[in-house]
């Protein structure tokens, strides 16, 4: 699952939002209303986590980690970026820690498949969010 591109009208970047992840990184707005949509579905996720490369949604830490990232597509901060035009990003993870893996590996592939369905549920039932290729 490579997850979902797409643009919208929906999210404006914040001055000064990719002080807290890297250059050229954005989507802050887009974490914070797709864990409002996600939570809807009854998932209880965590603060939002910056990354170096985006946002993460933390859904679950047992029996395995899971979890939404999202974000933008590489964008020059030194162009006039323009959040219209923005390529915006979101996956689901399925993460096993090592000595999970060693002793027991908890299947994963259900859990996925679900996160993978509601995300695709929730940006198709938007109307402002248009699904692209990958770029």
């Amino acid at each position: 699952m490579n997850g979902y591109w797409f643009t919208s009208s929906l999210f404006e970047i914040e001055p000064g939002e990719e002080d807290d992840i890297n250059p050229g990184r954005y989507g802050r707005q887009l974490a914070v209303w797709l864990k409002a949509q996600l939570e809807q579905r009854g998932y209880s996720i965590e603060p939002i986590i910056n990354e170096d490369w985006g946002r993460c949604l933390m859904c679950a830490r047992e029996p395995f980690l899971l979890w939404v990232g999202c974000g933008n597509m590489d964008a020059n901060p030194h162009d006039n970026v323009s959040s219209k035009a923005m390529i915006w990003h979101c996956f689901p993870v399925a993460e096993i820690p090592l000595l999970k893996r060693i002793f027991k590996k908890p299947e994963t592939a259900s859990v996925l498949a679900k996160l993978d369905a509601d995300l695709r549920s929730i940006l198709v039932a938007q109307p402002e969010i248009t699904l692209v290729e990958e770029p």
